[in-house]
């Protein structure tokens, strides 16, 4: 385990033995506080949280992990899927390793929605659940249609990747963040060089980017949910979840060009009906990437919620 000092506290730099590899990690704050994991969004990794977690409580535990495939976390095994559920099981893996009985979790955009399933497989783990501008759910009423479709095109393309036998592709490090801030415009340049710091790896002639190349939309590993498991799913939830939303957040993001709302609305009317007292909901200016653009703005209400001591719900 490699540590070092920097402004912001202690950090680790962390490897957890998985059976094909690795999964890679980062920690903040102290050992004897309370633990809260934090998962990153798609094709992003650990340094997600980079900006936001020195301005959150020090007196707790936080461990930012690497997806498997992305950041410096082992590649998944030849002929192995990136399925949504195997993102589910690296969150089991990786608390058991660290022995965590309970803890929160704050996962950003696809590492919520991960955040999201786990808190309901395992209710009785999850202490507080922080969603930053997700849905704790892949939920979207015309995805669901095309769920087969999406569940075709993966293992398609990982037929394709698998059978190609293309070198990495290597670019200058100007031409890396550019092409990474035109497929990100939500992210600002200084962020699109943290993600890039932990997502490549340096080569004489340039920089490779460390993700599995099998890898492509997130559509491909989503599992969408119908509106029915949606509440059923969210009866078994015992976490207090907070959900900040940017006002110009997810939506335009996947939904540039669609003005409808409605699953988002319903979403938190399912939230706020089900959780009661233990939903709290937040509309913050910025984009999809503000907890990293301006964590200033979510940086006091994510610790109030932290810092909170709310009542164990009843058991469900």
């Amino acid at each position: 385990m490699k540590v070092r000092l920097c402004l912001s506290g202690l950090i680790s730099e962390l490897k957890l033995a998985v059976p094909w590899g690795h999964i890679a990690a980062k920690a903040w704050g102290t050992l004897k506080g309370s633990p809260v994991l934090c998962l990153h969004g798609w094709l992003d990794n650990a340094n997600s949280f980079d900006t936001l977690i020195p301005l959150l409580p020090q007196d707790l535990h936080y461990v930012a992990m690497d997806f498997g495939g992305h950041g410096l976390s082992s590649h998944y095994s030849p002929g192995v899927p990136y399925y949504f559920q195997n993102f589910v099981n690296e969150i089991r893996r990786v608390v058991a390793a660290l022995k965590w009985n309970r803890f929160s979790i704050m996962g950003h955009s696809f590492g919520g929605a991960v955040a999201g399933m786990f808190s309901c497989t395992f209710p009785e783990m999850v202490d507080k659940l922080i969603l930053l501008d997700v849905s704790p759910f892949a939920l979207d009423f015309h995805e669901v249609e095309n769920l087969l479709t999406y569940k075709r095109r993966a293992i398609e393309h990982m037929l394709q990747v698998e059978a190609s036998q293309k070198p990495l592709h290597v670019v200058s490090p100007e031409e890396m963040l550019q092409r990474f801030l035109e497929n990100h415009s939500h992210v600002s340049e200084k962020c699109g060089e943290l993600l890039l710091q932990r997502g490549t790896t340096k080569v004489p002639t340039g920089l490779v980017l460390n993700r599995d190349r099998r890898m492509t939309l997130p559509e491909l590993s989503f599992d969408f949910v119908s509106e029915e498991w949606f509440v059923h799913f969210i009866r078994k939830l015992q976490a207090h979840v907070l959900l900040v939303k940017a006002i110009h957040g997810y939506f335009n993001v996947r939904r540039e060009n669609d003005a409808n709302k409605e699953p988002f609305l319903y979403m938190t009317r399912i939230l706020k009906s089900t959780l009661k007292e233990r939903f709290q909901f937040v509309e913050v200016p910025g984009t999809h990437y503000v907890h990293m653009n301006e964590p200033q703005l979510v940086a006091g209400i994510i610790s109030s919620f932290l810092q909170s001591k709310p009542r164990l719900p009843n058991q469900l």
